[in-house]
């Protein structure tokens, strides 16, 4: 905050102590992000390809944000019949001739053309350049939940990576919302889920078993032709679960919506604590609403799913276990 009190708007301010001695910060009044879509459909150079309706954008208001994977829902409904579908986060980098690059490297994939391919970018930080120099890319293999989440469940995490004599994409258990690449027909496949407003933690596992239930093989691209920039809660940038905290004049409001609403991604998941008849007892089936059109595939089983990527169920702790993935981590299956 400068002299006058007005924000600097360069991250978490700094308000007090808590009873640890710790910092307590607030999050800054940053502002909003630079309209990229409007640049590029105003650049002489490119403005053709919004006028014919080659770009298509959704604008919702801070208030009206349901979390990631309701935008994921939105966005997917822009599809207007293209070949190719890709999903990312925002604040991206790209290198030369990415998206050709990637249609390529599915094409060499053995399920092709159900295959996705998928990973978590590296990260870049501003003032690094504005294109991504290529380097070899990393496998999700492995799973972990954090017993510290105010609503645990299982997230994703990278394995090894390709050496760089790969002779084509291997496998893995596990779709990241933060960069998939496909052909359209997920779309149709694999319909994005509208009914897991607030969640952010339990979107990757459910598009994970939802994908690979329905015949779709994931596979890790050899090359990373993407960069994120990551934005951790360090910055003090504001978040979709501080505005539903705002909206509501209650801080943590996201974190009690989403706790009834992420039993149905438990449902789909397996655990114990969100099986029909438990979800009965809670009174809260409603959670279940749809599920027959945005849940499991009947070409493999969730079992089948469960062996493939080396998770188990913990009874006795209303729980999933991950386990150590060896196929993945030495691309066993292509």
């Amino acid at each position: 905050v400068d002299a006058s009190g007005k924000p600097c708007r360069t991250g978490a301010q700094v308000i007090g102590k808590n009873k640890a001695g710790k910092d307590m910060t607030r999050v800054s009044d940053a502002p909003v992000d630079k309209n990229g879509i409007s640049d590029f459909c105003t650049n002489p150079k490119y403005e053709k390809y919004c006028k014919a309706g080659q770009v298509r954008a959704l604008y919702v208001h801070e208030t009206e944000s349901l979390g990631p994977a309701m935008a994921r829902y939105h966005a997917s409904k822009l599809w207007g019949g293209e070949t190719y579908f890709v999903q990312t986060d925002a604040h991206l980098q790209f290198a030369v001739e990415w998206d050709e690059k990637y249609r390529n490297e599915l094409k060499a994939t053995s399920n092709f053309p159900k295959s996705i391919l998928s990973s978590y970018p590296p990260g870049f930080n501003p003032g690094n350049g504005n294109s991504v120099t290529e380097s070899h890319g990393a496998r999700l293999c492995t799973c972990e939940t954090n017993k510290l989440d105010p609503n645990p469940i299982i997230r994703i995490n990278a394995g090894k990576g390709y050496t760089g004599n790969e002779p084509k994409p291997t496998q893995i258990p596990f779709v990241a919302a933060g960069f998939f690449f496909a052909r359209a027909e997920f779309l149709i496949d694999v319909p994005f889920d509208p009914y897991i407003p607030w969640c952010f933690m339990g979107e990757e596992i459910a598009l994970s078993l939802r994908s690979w239930t329905h015949g779709w093989n994931i596979y890790a691209p050899r090359k990373n032709l993407i960069a994120h920039q990551y934005r951790p809660g360090r910055m003090g940038l504001p978040k979709f679960w501080g505005s539903v905290g705002r909206l509501y004049g209650k801080p943590g409001m996201n974190n009690k919506l989403q706790g009834t609403v992420i039993m149905r991604i438990k449902n789909l998941s397996g655990y114990p604590i969100a099986r029909t008849e438990k979800l009965k007892e809670l009174d809260i089936e409603f959670v279940l609403t749809d599920l027959e059109h945005y849940g499991l595939g009947d070409t493999r089983s969730r079992e089948e799913y469960m062996e493939f990527a080396s998770i188990s169920v913990d009874e006795e702790n209303d729980a999933l276990q991950c386990h150590r993935n060896v196929w993945c981590n030495n691309g066993l299956k292509d």
